[in-house]
């Protein structure tokens, strides 16, 4: 990694961090639309792991809870895990611009939910009959694209937990999330162990963005600032998925041989990423 795209990294791992200080919505969400045009969605999806269960872990030991949340939700997190196996196997493969695409898709679809906030509701048998399906489709969701929180938010907010529980339920399941996706994607040989070091160091800009984003929170419209902020996600969704569809689309065409004629660049796959 260069000079440039180290830069690139510390400056999105901080705004992230001051996004999540300020608002609350998940690091990784805020992360990866930051990274993924500078660094690639295979390393920003190493790169967030270290920071993202460091900025979950001091509420998760904090809020409480924590036991209560593992007996009710254990379904949904042992889920996750065979998910996000087949996620990262289909990455190993896949082109990168459909993993990208998918990404944006995901990022604006968390974006309309939470500024909407439909009447979603979910009863105790629905409840434990989703717990399976919901989890392992957000496993693979993961393990392909990174994004942690679709459809593990909207089935939080169907089950009409209180804020304290949502909070604690989603912060547990991302920090199991974070680390399953650490080793899957080191074992699928999509990155190494430099990626994660690197991941570790990137959580000192992290905490001193969540720290700087909670003294903005003082200051400002909690709400406005947040309802801000997600309409920013929302429309870098939207540019991840316009880039990403250009550059399918460029190299769907066979590009015509000829003096001054270039191919366009085509996204690689995660297998070719890591070789290179």
């Amino acid at each position: 990694m260069g000079s440039t795209e180290l830069t690139i990294a510390v400056l999105g791992l901080f705004l992230a961090g001051a996004l999540k200080g300020a608002t609350g919505i998940g690091y990784s969400t805020c992360a990866l639309p930051f990274l993924v045009a500078s660094v690639g969605l295979q390393r920003a999806m190493a790169l967030v792991i270290v920071p993202a269960i460091v900025s979950n872990f001091s509420l998760m030991m904090n809020g409480g809870g924590t036991g209560a949340a593992l007996r009710r939700f254990w379904r949904f997190y042992i889920a996750i895990i065979p998910g996000i196996a087949l996620g990262t196997g289909l990455l190993a493969g896949a082109d990168h611009g459909v993993a990208v695409q998918l990404l944006g898709i995901l990022t604006l679809t968390y974006a309309t939910i939470a500024i909407a906030r439909p009447g979603l509701a979910i009863g105790p048998i629905g409840e434990r009959i989703l717990a399976l399906p919901a989890g392992f489709a957000n496993g693979v969701l993961t393990g392909f694209t990174g994004s942690q929180i679709m459809p593990l938010m909207p089935y939080m907010m169907a089950l009409r937990l209180s804020a304290s529980e949502q909070v604690q339920a989603i912060n547990l399941a991302v920090t199991l999330t974070s680390l399953a996706l650490g080793g899957a994607l080191l074992i699928a040989g999509i990155v190494d162990w430099n990626i994660l070091v690197l991941s570790a160091l990137g959580a000192l800009p992290a905490i001193i963005g969540v720290e700087a984003g909670s003294c903005v929170r003082r200051r400002l419209s909690t709400q406005r600032f947040r309802q801000f902020s997600l309409v920013m996600l929302g429309l870098l969704g939207l540019g991840l998925m316009v880039q990403s569809n250009h550059r399918l689309a460029d190299c769907s065409v066979t590009p015509r041989s000829g003096i001054g004629q270039s191919a366009p660049e085509c996204p690689k796959t995660a297998s070719q990423h890591a070789s290179r």
